[in-house]
Protein backbone atom coordinates (compact mmCIF):
# COMPACT_ATOMS: atom_id res chain seq x y z
CA UNK A 1 0.00 0.00 0.00
CA UNK A 2 1.04 3.55 -0.71
CA UNK A 3 -0.38 7.26 -0.06
CA UNK A 4 -3.48 7.64 1.94
CA UNK A 5 -6.32 9.95 0.17
CA UNK A 6 -9.74 10.44 0.82
CA UNK A 7 -12.31 8.48 -1.57
CA UNK A 8 -14.70 11.24 -1.44
CA UNK A 9 -11.65 13.99 -3.01
CA UNK A 10 -11.68 10.93 -5.60
CA UNK A 11 -15.22 11.23 -6.05
CA UNK A 12 -15.38 14.67 -6.27
CA UNK A 13 -12.46 15.18 -8.70
CA UNK A 14 -13.87 12.33 -11.20
CA UNK A 15 -17.61 14.55 -11.19
CA UNK A 16 -15.54 17.38 -12.92
CA UNK A 17 -14.08 14.94 -14.93
CA UNK A 18 -17.66 13.87 -16.21
CA UNK A 19 -19.08 16.74 -15.94
CA UNK A 20 -16.75 18.25 -18.95
CA UNK A 21 -17.58 15.55 -20.67
CA UNK A 22 -21.21 15.31 -20.61
CA UNK A 23 -23.69 18.20 -20.14
CA UNK A 24 -26.43 16.20 -19.27
CA UNK A 25 -24.83 15.28 -16.20
CA UNK A 26 -26.49 17.20 -12.88
CA UNK A 27 -25.28 16.81 -8.91
CA UNK A 28 -27.81 17.01 -6.30
CA UNK A 29 -26.71 17.09 -2.66
CA UNK A 30 -28.69 17.74 0.71
CA UNK A 31 -26.71 20.50 2.19
CA UNK A 32 -23.52 18.88 2.62
CA UNK A 33 -21.15 19.32 -0.63
CA UNK A 34 -18.15 20.21 1.56
CA UNK A 35 -18.02 17.10 3.31
CA UNK A 36 -19.51 14.89 -0.23
CA UNK A 37 -16.76 16.99 -1.86
CA UNK A 38 -19.83 17.62 -4.76
CA UNK A 39 -18.41 21.27 -3.73
CA UNK A 40 -15.93 20.69 -6.48
CA UNK A 41 -18.44 19.83 -9.65
CA UNK A 42 -20.95 23.02 -8.03
CA UNK A 43 -17.59 25.39 -8.14
CA UNK A 44 -17.27 24.29 -11.74
CA UNK A 45 -20.64 23.81 -13.30
CA UNK A 46 -22.90 25.93 -10.96
CA UNK A 47 -25.64 25.48 -13.34
CA UNK A 48 -25.98 21.71 -12.96
CA UNK A 49 -25.74 21.83 -9.15
CA UNK A 50 -29.01 21.86 -6.33
CA UNK A 51 -28.37 21.48 -2.76
CA UNK A 52 -31.70 20.54 -1.12
CA UNK A 53 -30.73 21.53 1.86
CA UNK A 54 -32.02 19.43 4.95
CA UNK A 55 -34.17 17.38 2.66
CA UNK A 56 -33.21 14.34 1.43
CA UNK A 57 -36.32 12.33 0.70
CA UNK A 58 -37.08 15.21 -2.02
CA UNK A 59 -33.57 15.46 -3.19
CA UNK A 60 -34.13 11.53 -4.64
CA UNK A 61 -37.86 12.28 -5.84
CA UNK A 62 -36.40 15.39 -7.75
CA UNK A 63 -33.99 12.92 -8.85
CA UNK A 64 -36.29 10.44 -10.28
CA UNK A 65 -37.56 13.46 -12.26
CA UNK A 66 -34.60 14.59 -13.62
CA UNK A 67 -33.43 11.27 -15.25
CA UNK A 68 -37.21 10.38 -16.04
CA UNK A 69 -35.89 13.52 -19.00
CA UNK A 70 -32.93 11.95 -19.69
CA UNK A 71 -30.39 13.72 -16.88
CA UNK A 72 -27.96 11.59 -15.83
CA UNK A 73 -28.05 12.77 -11.79
CA UNK A 74 -25.62 11.86 -9.14
CA UNK A 75 -27.14 12.55 -5.71
CA UNK A 76 -25.23 13.01 -2.77
CA UNK A 77 -25.42 12.99 1.56
CA UNK A 78 -24.12 10.76 4.31
CA UNK A 79 -24.64 7.02 3.64
CA UNK A 80 -27.09 7.17 7.13
CA UNK A 81 -29.72 9.74 5.21
CA UNK A 82 -29.37 8.30 1.54
CA UNK A 83 -30.59 4.98 2.86
CA UNK A 84 -32.28 5.09 5.66
CA UNK A 85 -33.93 8.84 5.30
CA UNK A 86 -34.70 8.04 2.00
CA UNK A 87 -35.67 4.84 1.68
CA UNK A 88 -38.84 4.95 0.30
CA UNK A 89 -37.99 7.39 -2.73
CA UNK A 90 -35.03 5.24 -3.35
CA UNK A 91 -36.93 2.13 -3.70
CA UNK A 92 -40.49 3.38 -5.25
CA UNK A 93 -39.60 6.50 -7.14
CA UNK A 94 -35.87 5.46 -8.56
CA UNK A 95 -35.42 1.79 -8.62
CA UNK A 96 -38.55 1.04 -9.17
CA UNK A 97 -38.98 3.00 -12.62
CA UNK A 98 -34.90 1.89 -13.22
CA UNK A 99 -33.79 5.24 -13.87
CA UNK A 100 -30.45 6.56 -14.05
CA UNK A 101 -29.45 7.81 -10.66
CA UNK A 102 -26.25 7.03 -9.15
CA UNK A 103 -26.53 7.74 -4.88
CA UNK A 104 -23.28 8.34 -4.16
CA UNK A 105 -23.06 8.27 0.04
CA UNK A 106 -20.47 9.35 2.37
CA UNK A 107 -19.42 8.58 5.57
CA UNK A 108 -20.38 4.81 5.48
CA UNK A 109 -18.96 2.73 8.15
CA UNK A 110 -18.02 3.11 11.81
CA UNK A 111 -14.78 5.16 10.87
CA UNK A 112 -17.56 8.04 10.73
CA UNK A 113 -16.10 8.65 14.02
CA UNK A 114 -16.41 11.32 16.32
CA UNK A 115 -20.01 11.89 14.94
CA UNK A 116 -21.19 8.67 16.71
CA UNK A 117 -24.49 6.15 16.17
CA UNK A 118 -26.76 8.20 14.28
CA UNK A 119 -24.25 8.98 12.20
CA UNK A 120 -23.01 6.06 11.27
CA UNK A 121 -24.35 3.72 8.53
CA UNK A 122 -23.65 -0.08 9.81
CA UNK A 123 -27.01 -1.01 7.62
CA UNK A 124 -26.95 0.78 4.25
CA UNK A 125 -26.21 -1.79 1.88
CA UNK A 126 -28.34 -3.97 4.03
CA UNK A 127 -30.82 -1.86 3.22
CA UNK A 128 -30.02 -1.46 -0.63
CA UNK A 129 -29.17 -4.82 -1.63
CA UNK A 130 -32.72 -6.06 -1.44
CA UNK A 131 -34.12 -3.36 -3.70
CA UNK A 132 -34.38 -4.61 -7.66
CA UNK A 133 -32.52 -3.01 -10.24
CA UNK A 134 -30.06 -1.45 -7.54
CA UNK A 135 -25.97 -1.78 -8.02
CA UNK A 136 -23.67 -1.08 -4.91
CA UNK A 137 -20.12 -0.71 -5.25
CA UNK A 138 -17.94 -0.27 -1.88
CA UNK A 139 -14.23 0.81 -3.28
CA UNK A 140 -11.50 0.16 -1.29
CA UNK A 141 -8.99 3.09 -1.86
CA UNK A 142 -9.37 6.45 -4.34
CA UNK A 143 -8.44 5.22 -7.30
CA UNK A 144 -10.83 2.37 -7.06
CA UNK A 145 -13.41 5.08 -6.64
CA UNK A 146 -12.58 7.22 -9.38
CA UNK A 147 -12.91 3.94 -11.43
CA UNK A 148 -16.57 3.12 -10.06
CA UNK A 149 -17.95 6.62 -10.26
CA UNK A 150 -16.89 6.16 -13.80
CA UNK A 151 -18.39 2.67 -14.42
CA UNK A 152 -21.74 4.37 -13.03
CA UNK A 153 -21.81 6.96 -15.20
CA UNK A 154 -21.39 4.32 -18.53
CA UNK A 155 -23.89 1.96 -17.14
CA UNK A 156 -27.56 2.71 -17.42
CA UNK A 157 -29.97 2.18 -13.91
CA UNK A 158 -29.62 2.79 -10.45
CA UNK A 159 -26.21 2.87 -8.68
CA UNK A 160 -25.41 3.04 -4.60
CA UNK A 161 -21.30 3.95 -3.86
CA UNK A 162 -20.64 3.74 -0.39
CA UNK A 163 -17.35 6.05 0.74
CA UNK A 164 -15.98 6.81 4.04
CA UNK A 165 -15.09 9.95 5.73
CA UNK A 166 -11.32 8.92 7.03
CA UNK A 167 -8.61 8.39 4.44
CA UNK A 168 -7.85 5.09 2.96
CA UNK A 169 -4.50 3.80 1.71
CA UNK A 170 -3.97 3.29 -2.27
CA UNK A 171 -3.46 -0.12 -2.34
CA UNK A 172 -0.78 -1.25 -4.82
CA UNK A 173 -1.39 -4.35 -7.52
CA UNK A 174 -4.85 -3.82 -8.04
CA UNK A 175 -6.35 -5.74 -11.15
CA UNK A 176 -8.71 -3.72 -13.31
CA UNK A 177 -12.24 -2.30 -12.28
CA UNK A 178 -14.62 -4.53 -13.74
CA UNK A 179 -17.85 -4.00 -12.52
CA UNK A 180 -19.43 -7.23 -10.97
CA UNK A 181 -16.22 -8.91 -10.70
CA UNK A 182 -13.63 -9.07 -8.01
CA UNK A 183 -10.01 -10.05 -7.88
CA UNK A 184 -7.34 -11.70 -5.98
CA UNK A 185 -4.85 -9.50 -4.80
CA UNK A 186 -2.78 -12.74 -3.17
CA UNK A 187 -2.56 -15.80 -3.45
CA UNK A 188 -2.52 -18.79 -0.58
CA UNK A 189 -3.71 -21.93 -0.09
CA UNK A 190 -5.00 -22.34 3.40
CA UNK A 191 -7.52 -19.68 4.23
CA UNK A 192 -9.63 -17.21 1.95
CA UNK A 193 -10.00 -13.36 3.03
CA UNK A 194 -12.61 -12.04 0.60
CA UNK A 195 -12.88 -8.21 1.71
CA UNK A 196 -14.59 -4.48 0.49
CA UNK A 197 -13.78 -1.03 1.18
CA UNK A 198 -11.22 -0.35 3.89
CA UNK A 199 -11.12 -3.59 5.44
CA UNK A 200 -9.14 -4.68 1.68
CA UNK A 201 -6.28 -2.68 3.33
CA UNK A 202 -6.84 -4.54 6.50
CA UNK A 203 -6.63 -8.13 4.82
CA UNK A 204 -3.57 -7.47 3.76
CA UNK A 205 -2.20 -6.18 6.55
CA UNK A 206 -3.76 -10.20 8.04
CA UNK A 207 -2.50 -11.79 5.08
CA UNK A 208 1.27 -10.41 6.17
CA UNK A 209 0.22 -11.69 10.05
CA UNK A 210 -0.47 -14.99 8.85
CA UNK A 211 2.69 -15.83 6.88
CA UNK A 212 4.74 -15.24 10.00
CA UNK A 213 2.80 -17.84 11.39
CA UNK A 214 3.25 -20.15 8.58
CA UNK A 215 -0.49 -19.56 7.49
CA UNK A 216 -0.70 -18.78 4.05
CA UNK A 217 -3.93 -16.80 2.83
CA UNK A 218 -5.54 -15.63 -0.30
CA UNK A 219 -6.72 -12.11 -0.74
CA UNK A 220 -9.76 -10.87 -2.38
CA UNK A 221 -11.31 -8.04 -3.31
CA UNK A 222 -14.83 -7.35 -3.75
CA UNK A 223 -15.70 -4.00 -4.55
CA UNK A 224 -19.04 -4.73 -6.50
CA UNK A 225 -21.48 -6.33 -3.66
CA UNK A 226 -24.16 -6.22 -6.31
CA UNK A 227 -24.28 -7.81 -8.46
CA UNK A 228 -21.78 -10.13 -6.58
CA UNK A 229 -19.17 -12.32 -8.99
CA UNK A 230 -20.28 -15.55 -8.04
CA UNK A 231 -17.51 -17.18 -9.97
CA UNK A 232 -14.84 -16.66 -8.38
CA UNK A 233 -16.72 -16.88 -4.78
CA UNK A 234 -17.14 -20.56 -5.83
CA UNK A 235 -13.90 -20.43 -7.39
CA UNK A 236 -12.30 -19.27 -4.07
CA UNK A 237 -14.49 -22.01 -1.98
CA UNK A 238 -13.25 -24.93 -4.17
CA UNK A 239 -9.83 -24.16 -3.56
CA UNK A 240 -9.38 -23.31 0.10
CA UNK A 241 -12.60 -25.07 2.02
CA UNK A 242 -12.24 -22.07 4.32
CA UNK A 243 -13.35 -18.28 4.31
CA UNK A 244 -13.34 -15.08 6.22
CA UNK A 245 -15.55 -12.48 4.82
CA UNK A 246 -14.59 -8.39 6.02
CA UNK A 247 -16.65 -5.71 5.79
CA UNK A 248 -17.25 -2.22 7.70
CA UNK A 249 -20.82 -3.21 8.06
CA UNK A 250 -23.44 -5.12 9.65
CA UNK A 251 -22.65 -8.75 9.18
CA UNK A 252 -26.16 -8.97 8.43
CA UNK A 253 -27.17 -8.23 4.51
CA UNK A 254 -23.92 -6.85 3.25
CA UNK A 255 -20.42 -8.84 1.73
CA UNK A 256 -20.71 -11.45 4.37
CA UNK A 257 -24.30 -12.35 3.74
CA UNK A 258 -23.78 -12.17 -0.57
CA UNK A 259 -21.18 -14.23 0.00
CA UNK A 260 -23.16 -16.60 2.20
CA UNK A 261 -25.89 -16.69 -0.47
CA UNK A 262 -24.27 -18.02 -3.38
CA UNK A 263 -22.02 -20.56 -1.33
CA UNK A 264 -25.26 -22.28 0.13
CA UNK A 265 -26.38 -22.74 -2.99
CA UNK A 266 -23.51 -23.72 -5.15
CA UNK A 267 -21.28 -24.94 -3.22
CA UNK A 268 -21.19 -24.93 0.73
CA UNK A 269 -18.09 -24.31 2.94
CA UNK A 270 -17.10 -23.07 6.04
CA UNK A 271 -17.07 -18.86 6.11
CA UNK A 272 -16.72 -16.55 8.97
CA UNK A 273 -17.62 -12.95 9.21
CA UNK A 274 -15.46 -10.22 10.31
CA UNK A 275 -18.13 -7.31 10.70
CA UNK A 276 -20.16 -5.80 13.39
CA UNK A 277 -22.08 -8.28 14.76
CA UNK A 278 -26.06 -6.51 15.38
CA UNK A 279 -24.43 -3.80 17.23
CA UNK A 280 -25.05 0.17 17.04
CA UNK A 281 -21.80 2.58 16.99
CA UNK A 282 -20.15 4.33 18.91
CA UNK A 283 -18.11 7.83 19.11
CA UNK A 284 -14.50 7.61 19.18
CA UNK A 285 -11.45 8.32 17.16
CA UNK A 286 -11.66 5.95 13.68
CA UNK A 287 -8.46 3.94 15.04
CA UNK A 288 -9.91 2.68 18.49
CA UNK A 289 -13.25 2.01 16.83
CA UNK A 290 -12.12 -0.34 14.44
CA UNK A 291 -10.12 -1.77 17.32
CA UNK A 292 -13.12 -2.50 19.71
CA UNK A 293 -15.40 -3.48 16.86
CA UNK A 294 -13.00 -6.06 15.90
CA UNK A 295 -12.16 -4.65 11.65
CA UNK A 296 -8.14 -4.52 11.63
CA UNK A 297 -5.58 -7.09 10.76
CA UNK A 298 -5.02 -8.13 13.92
CA UNK A 299 -8.71 -9.38 14.52
CA UNK A 300 -9.10 -10.80 11.03
CA UNK A 301 -5.63 -12.63 11.22
CA UNK A 302 -7.08 -13.94 14.72
CA UNK A 303 -10.30 -15.23 13.03
CA UNK A 304 -8.47 -16.80 9.85
CA UNK A 305 -6.20 -18.92 12.29
CA UNK A 306 -9.37 -19.66 14.61
CA UNK A 307 -10.70 -21.54 11.36
CA UNK A 308 -7.52 -22.93 10.12
CA UNK A 309 -6.95 -24.66 12.95
CA UNK A 310 -10.86 -26.44 13.08
CA UNK A 311 -10.99 -29.69 11.91
CA UNK A 312 -13.94 -29.44 9.87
Amino acid sequence: MSQAQYTRDAYGNALVELGGRDASIVVLDADLSGSTRTSFFRDKFPGRFVNFGVAEQNMMASAAGLASCGKIVFASTFAMFATARALDQVRNSICYNNLNVKIVATHGGITVGEDGASHQALEDVNFFRAIPNMKIIVPCDGPETRSAVIAAYETPGPFYIRLGRAKAETIKNKSEFILGKGYILGKGKDVAIIACGITVGEAIGARVLLEKEGISATVANFHTIKPIDQDLVVDIARNHKKIVVCEEHQITGGLFSAVSEVLVRKYPVRVEPVGIEDRFGQSGKPQELLDFYGLTSRSIAEKAKKLVRQQS
